[in-house]
């Protein structure tokens, strides 16, 4: 990886004062690490020079004041009075996604029966310069909210990006969220515009989306216009939807035309400064109502420029894919690649239906050089014998990205073995939070198994034990111990701050407290083993729950599981016990021969402590619309507690199946 980003980055470094003589890739990476952890005041003019951040020019001077303000203020009493970073400075998110425009493909869009069309970057760059211009004639301006109920096609990135252009807020939600999910979200934050498609696909169904949009936009008096994608249909009607325009007749209705994107592209991006409002993310809300996470443009910007060219070494040449749909922030991650001018391949649909090798079909056509998904995927990719080893021409593929739960040893050997031999396999770690990641991949290191290869450069990670100080070698809380960029600039509707500080700080007063339960390697990587407040603690030993899940999921017959900690004793000996609840493969049923190959399983994998007391077999398991497994809400439903939001849940009828179960009464096995 002599020519890699980072090699390059790092020479620049050391010519700036930095670390010098890059050695070893391996040992070189941590020295450059602990510099960039150390000196976050000189790292990130480094990465703004090297990634060519577009901004308000200074002649004869940096475009910024000061690189950062209140670096000892990680958790303030009012998050105005945080960290701030390039004090001074102006950009426009939107600007420096659109840097290139020429006749290179910028969006390529599948969907479940094949390609379904491109658009070159210059295409790119009138299409959003077009709306932008219909949102200038409907009136609006810099903080103004517009929000997105859509599928992941081009359109919805064309309107993020017109959004953006203006200093507006953008907000999305995936169209598989329910009425009341929606009015969760954008009920908070009174949006003007949304859009919205007519309707999604997935899994060889048509979905439509009007039917609940007609009342989202009943209950959501703010929105003033309704603009209508037709997806499903050319031709979809608007009877019934207040103040509904198609996406066409709206453009052209503003009576704005765009004489050149170039001229276009000089004029109608307005600098702003660096922390002004991009994005409102959500959390799950599956604890109350969804916290808004307001993240800046700026912060944005240099964690994914950072992420993208020094953790991904991606380029112009690179077409880089993620499954996502547009309520995950990957999605947010993916769009920001424009920024480095490669070719984003959008897919909207399911992973493995109507046909499971699609997705591996799309990687050899497309040519894709970067492959981002997640462990459940791969998992049920091997489950379904899916080899593309022998099936496809993956010649260009040089990365697979992994996230969205931990991947465990037998994920690494799967893609090794039956996808890719000589590919870089990075397993990345973050969230919505930050927008962005704590844990990615070394373009020039080796990759251990079951590990994430190393902690984000400038990103002070560490794990605190039980006395909330640093350990190694063992697993405890990941925190952050400096500010960042990326960092929220406040949260919505949370004047005085209290929200933020509870979300981080409350349990390590001035450290981020993210929620993960980790382990820092020898070999200065990271595992990542569950939420901690999903940990499970029988006889008072701490466990992730994704040590038990990368043990039990080898077995061919359990398609997906989820484990949690029932309450046992009285209020003298209580303790935990760990139950397993399983999905197994269709027509299979959980039996005494089944139960005994787990827990030896388990045992011989992790230890005599990770083995569940109790194995349970089930139809369904819950998950978040994100499609992550929801082990709070199963473990409130076990102990007869109420779920707060099951609108967070992509299937919350499947919670019935855990409630009053025989078999988690005391006694039973």
């Amino acid at each position: 990886m002599a020519q890699s980003h980072l090699r390059h980055f790092a020479d620049q470094v050391a010519k700036a004062g930095g670390p010098s003589t890059w050695r070893h890739a391996g040992v070189e990476y941590q020295r450059l690490y602990a510099w960039s952890v150390e000196h976050p005041e000189h790292f990130w003019p480094e990465v703004w020079r090297y990634c060519g951040v577009i901004a308000e020019e200074r002649p004869g001077r940096d475009p910024w004041d000061e690189v950062v303000v209140g670096l000892d203020r990680m958790a303030p009493p009012d998050p105005s009075l945080g960290p701030r970073w390039f004090t001074g400075a102006k950009l426009n998110f939107a600007e420096n996604l659109l840097r290139f425009v020429d006749d290179q493909e910028a969006l390529v869009s599948w969907n479940e029966s094949g390609r379904r069309g491109a658009l070159t970057y210059r295409e790119l760059s009138e299409s959003v310069h077009a709306v932008a211009a219909a949102l200038r004639a409907h009136g609006i301006v810099a903080g103004d909210r517009v929000a997105g109920f859509m599928p992941n096609i081009p359109e919805t990135i064309i309107a993020m990006l017109a959004t953006a252009s203006l200093g507006a807020i953008w907000s999305s939600c995936s169209p598989d969220f329910g009425v009341k999910g929606v009015l969760d979200r954008f009920g908070q934050i009174g949006p003007r515009i949304l859009f919205t498609a007519d309707g999604y696909r997935y899994a060889g169904k048509e979905i439509d989306s009007l039917g609940r949009i007609r009342e989202i936009v009943e209950q959501i008096p703010s929105i003033e216009r309704l603009v209508v994608v037709p997806y499903l249909r050319n031709d979809p009607s608007l009877a019934g939807l207040r103040n509904a325009v198609m996406w066409a007749d709206w453009i052209t209705s503003s009576e704005v035309r765009v004489q050149s994107s170039e001229e276009a592209r000089v004029t109608s991006h307005e600098r702003f400064p660096f922390d002004h409002p991009l994005f409102i993310m959500y959390s799950s809300g599956t604890t109350g109502l969804p916290k808004g996470m307001v993240h800046g443009a700026g912060g944005t910007l240099i964690q994914h420029l950072k992420e993208h060219q020094l953790h991904t070494d991606l380029r112009r040449e690179d077409r880089i894919f993620y499954y996502t749909t547009c309520g995950w922030m990957m999605w947010n991650w993916l769009v920001s690649a424009l920024a480095t001018g490669a070719t984003l391949i959008l897919y909207d649909g399911a992973p493995l239906a109507p046909k499971a090798s699609l997705l591996w079909d799309m990687a050899a056509s497309e040519r894709i050089t970067v492959f981002g998904t997640s462990a459940k995927y791969l998992a049920a990719a091997e489950k379904a014998g899916l080899e593309p080893v022998r099936t496809h021409d993956l010649g260009p593929l040089r990365a697979i990205l992994s996230t969205g739960s931990p991947l465990a040893g037998p994920g690494f050997d799967y893609v090794y073995e039956k996808i890719k031999r000589d590919v870089c396999l990075s397993s990345i770690s973050g969230g919505t939070d930050i927008i962005s990641c704590f844990a990615l991949g070394n373009p020039a290191g080796p990759v251990w198994r079951g590990e994430l290869q190393v902690p984000g450069l400038a990103m002070a990670v560490d794990v605190f034990g039980e006395d909330g100080q640093p350990v190694r070698g063992e697993p405890g809380e990941l925190v952050c111990r400096k500010p960042f960029p990326s960092m929220p600039v406040s949260f919505w509707n949370d004047p005085d701050g209290s929200k933020y500080r509870a979300a981080y700080f409350e349990q390590y007063p001035g450290v981020w407290r993210h929620g993960d339960w980790a382990e820092l390697t020898e070999h200065g990587g990271m595992i990542i083993t569950g939420r901690s407040d999903a940990t499970l603690n029988p006889g008072g030993i701490r466990i992730g729950t994704a040590e038990i899940y990368r043990q039990v999921e080898q077995l061919p017959e359990i398609v997906e599981s989820l484990v949690i900690g029932q309450d046992i004793g009285d209020a003298k000996e209580r303790d935990e016990r760990i139950v397993l609840f399983v999905r197994l493969r269709e027509g299979l049923t959980l039996d005494d021969a089944l139960r005994q190959r787990i827990r030896q399983q388990v045992r011989e994998g992790a230890s005599h402590h990770h083995v569940p007391k109790v194995i349970v077999q089930v139809a369904d398991i819950p998950r978040t619309i994100s499609g992550k497994i929801t082990e709070m809400a199963v473990r409130d439903v076990v102990h007869g507690r109420p779920v707060k939001n099951t609108d967070a849940l992509a299937n919350p009828q499947a919670l019935e199946l855990y409630r009053n179960l025989p078999e988690l009464s005391l006694g039973v096995r």
